[in-house]
C-alpha cells in the first residue's frame, strides 16, 4: 500500500491492527539515534498511529425514548422511505434497491496496490448510486463504492457478508482479502463485500482542506496552549464549514445504515450479514435497529455502548489507557538496552513527562530540512496514545523508538526519525492526512452533539490533569464538534433485541470491555466472546488468537451462536 492508503486504513479506531502480521517479533537494537533501520515498518507504524483517530472513535443513529420498537421502524421508514418488507424496495428508493451495478476492475491506475491486491484475490468493484438525503430521493445522489470476493461454493452458498473496518471514516473497500483469510474454507461460501462509507474513500469524497489529518491533541500543559487548541479547532469547523458544507448535515451513520440497506438490495439478498469492528459495531447495531429482519450472521469486534457513543467518547477511556500505558512502559523498561527510556516503568513515563514538559518549552524538531516537523505538547501525548491501542511486540517496539526520537530531540540533540515515524508524523500533523480527519469528524459531528462551552472542557481537563498528567489534557481536550452545526436526527435507542456475537478483549484500551459488557446488555439474544488478559482493540482474523478466531469462525459457518458466553486467554 502506499503510505497515504495505509495511514488512511490506520486512521479509523477499528484498524489498529489490519494487514498486521498476527506474530510477534524481538524489539530490534537501534541504531544511532534510537531509530529503526530505514525503510521498515513504515506502513504498520502509521496505520497504528492513525488509529487512535477512532475514535469511534473515534467516535446511535436512534428515536427518542418514548417510541417502541414497532413504531422506531414505522418512524425510520416514514423518515427514509422504508417500508416493512425485506425484500421490496422501500417507498420512493426503487431506483436505487434495484440498480444494475457495474462491476469492473477495482485497479484505478499503476500505482494503485490496492486494487492490485483486490484483483490477485479475484475481487470485483462497483458504485452503488445512493441518494445524498433520504429525505429527498430524487435530489442529488452520490456514489458508495464496493469491492466484492464471489464465494466460489455456490451449493453451500450463505449468503453476502459486508464488512466495515471502524473509524468512523476508514476505509474498508480493500479488506474483503484479509477477511477471506480469516474465514478459512467458510469463505468461499459468502460473498465478501468490502464498502468505503459514504464520503469516504472511493466514495463520494468529502475533504475540508485542514492542515492536520487529526483533531486529537492534548490541551497542553497550560491555559495559554488550551486557548490555541479552542482556536484551531474552531477554525477547522469553519474550514470544514465553507469547504463541505452541503454535505455535512448528511454524513451520519443513520444515513451511512440506509446505504447498507441499499448495497444489500442491489446485490438481491434478501438478508445480508455483517463484521464490524469498533465504529463498525455502532453502525452494525444501528443497522440491526433500523432494518430488523434483513440481517442474517452479524460479528461486533470491540464494541461501543450505543448510549454513550458521540463525540466526546476519549473521557470515559482514561483507566484502560493509564492501564495500557503503565503495561508498555513496563515492557519499554524490560529493554532499556535497548531504547534507553527508563530501566522501571515508573522511569519511563517520568522521561516521557520531561520530553512533554520540554517540547512546552519550544517545539521539539523531529527531522532535517523540509522534512522537519514540529511537535509540541499536545503532539506528544497523542503520539503516545496512538501507539498504546496494541499489545503486540510490533507496536511496544513501534512506539518506544519513537519515544526514543522524541527524547534525543528534547535533550537538543538531533532526531533522526524512522521512514515509519516520519510517515505517522506526515499524516497526523500534515495536510496528506486532511480527508481522513475530515470524515472521521464529520460522522461524528452528525451523530451527536458536544458541550459547546470551551470552560466544561477546561474543567475535564483541570479535574484529571493531577492523576492522568499526560493523557487527562488531551482525552478531555476540544474538538470541532463544539463548534458543529447541531444533527438534523435525533439518537436511536436499542430497543429491539439482535443476536449477535460481540467479540471484546479485557484490555482494550479504544471500546472499553466495560462498553462490550454493555451492549451485550442490551441485547439479551447475543453472546459475548471475552479475551482476557490483552490491551488490544480488534481482534477477529488480526491479533492471532486461535480461540477467538475459531469461535467466530464456528458461528459465521453455522449460524449458531454459542450455548452461552465464551472466555478465551492471551
Amino acid at each position: 500500500m502506499s503510505d497515504r492508503r495505509t495511514a488512511e486504513a490506520r486512521f479509523g479506531e477499528a484498524r489498529s491492527a489490519a494487514g498486521r502480521s498476527t506474530g510477534s517479533r524481538a524489539a530490534r537494537p537501534r541504531r544511532a539515534g534510537g531509530r529503526r533501520p530505514a525503510g521498515t515498518g513504515a506502513s504498520t507504524a502509521v496505520r497504528r498511529a492513525t488509529a487512535a483517530g477512532l475514535a469511534f472513535a473515534a467516535c446511535v443513529a436512534v428515536v427518542s425514548a418514548a417510541t417502541g420498537p414497532a413504531q422506531a421502524a414505522s418512524a425510520d421508514a416514514s423518515a427514509s422511505g422504508a417500508s416493512a418488507s425485506a425484500t421490496s424496495a422501500p417507498r420512493g428508493l426503487d431506483r436505487y434497491y434495484n440498480q444494475r451495478l457495474d462491476w469492473r476492475s477495482c485497479v484505478k491506475g499503476p500505482d494503485d496496490k490496492d486494487g492490485a491486491a483486490l484483483e490477485q484475490a479475484g475481487a470485483r468493484c462497483a458504485d452503488v448510486t445512493v441518494p445524498l438525503d433520504y429525505g429527498d430521493p430524487r435530489g442529488r445522489t452520490i456514489t458508495v463504492a464496493i469491492s466484492r470476493i464471489k464465494g466460489t461454493d455456490t451449493r453451500h452458498r450463505i449468503g453476502a457478508m459486508l464488512l466495515n473496518d471502524g473509524g468512523p471514516g476508514g476505509e474498508t473497500l480493500g479488506t474483503p482479502p484479509r477477511v477471506q483469510a480469516a474465514l478459512k474454507e467458510t469463505a468461499a461460501r459468502y460473498d465478501i463485500i468490502g464498502m468505503d462509507p459514504r464520503f469516504v474513500g472511493r466514495s463520494t469524497p468529502l475533504d475540508c482542506g485542514w492542515p492536520v489529518g487529526t483533531t486529537i491533541a492534548s490541551a497542553g500543559l497550560g491555559r495559554a496552549s488550551f486557548d490555541r487548541q479552542v482556536a484551531f479547532q474552531k477554525d477547522l469547523a469553519a474550514k470544514c464549514r465553507a469547504a463541505t458544507g452541503s454535505l455535512l448535515p448528511h454524513a451520519s451513520t443513520r444515513n451511512t445504515a440506509r446505504d447498507m440497506d441499499v448495497v444489500r438490495g442491489a446485490l438481491g439478498e434478501r438478508r445480508i450479514s455483517y463484521l464490524g469492528v469498533s465504529y463498525g459495531t455502532y453502525l452494525g447495531t444501528v443497522y440491526t435497529q433500523m432494518f430488523p429482519g434483513r440481517y442474517d450472521r452479524v460479528v461486533l469486534d470491540g464494541a461501543l455502548d450505543p448510549r454513550t457513543y458521540g463525540p466526546r467518547l476519549f473521557p470515559g477511556l482514561l483507566a484502560e489507557n493509564e492501564q495500557a500505558l503503565a503495561d508498555w512502559a513496563a515492557w519499554a523498561a524490560a529493554r532499556h538496552d535497548t531504547y534507553g527510556l527508563g530501566r522501571t516503568g515508573e522511569e519511563v513515563i517520568a522521561g516521557i513527562r520531561r520530553t512533554v514538559e520540554a517540547s512546552a518549552r519550544a517545539p521539539l524538531a523531529v527531522g532535517s530540512g523540509t522534512g522537519t516537523f514540529l511537535v509540541d505538547d499536545t503532539r506528544v501525548p497523542f503520539l503516545l496514545f496512538a501507539g498504546i491501542a496494541d499489545d503486540t511486540d510490533e507496536a511496544r517496539a513501534d512506539l518506544a523508538e519513537e519515544m526514543a526520537v522524541l527524547a534525543e530531540a528534547a535533550a537538543g540533540r538531533p532526531a533522526r526519525p524512522s521512514e515509519a515515524f516520519a510517515a505517522v508524523l506526515r499524516f497526523a500533523f500534515g495536510a496528506e492526512g486532511s480527508a481522513t480527519g475530515s470524515s472521521q469528524q464529520a460522522i461524528m459531528c452528525a451523530d451527536g452533539t458536544a458541550p459547546r462551552d470551551p470552560e466544561s472542557y477546561w474543567r475535564g481537563v483541570e479535574r484529571t490533569r493531577a492523576e492522568h498528567p499526560l493523557l487527562g489534557p488531551m482525552l478531555n481536550n476540544i474538538n470541532p464538534c463544539a463548534f458543529w452545526d447541531r444533527p438534523r436526527e435525533a439518537r436511536t435507542e436499542v430497543r429491539s433485541d439482535a443476536e449477535v456475537l460481540i467479540v471484546a478483549a479485557t484490555g482494550d484500551p479504544r471500546t472499553t470491555y466495560r462498553d462490550s459488557v454493555a451492549l451485550h446488555g442490551l441485547l439479551p439474544g447475543s453472546r459475548l466472546l471475552t479475551l482476557k488478559g490483552a490491551n488490544r482493540h480488534a481482534l477477529y482474523g488480526m491479533y492471532g488468537n486461535a480461540c477467538v478466531d475459531d469461535t467466530v469462525n464456528a458461528y459465521l459457518a453455522s449460524g449458531r451462536l454459542p450455548k452461552g458466553d465464551r472466555t478465551c486467554t492471551k
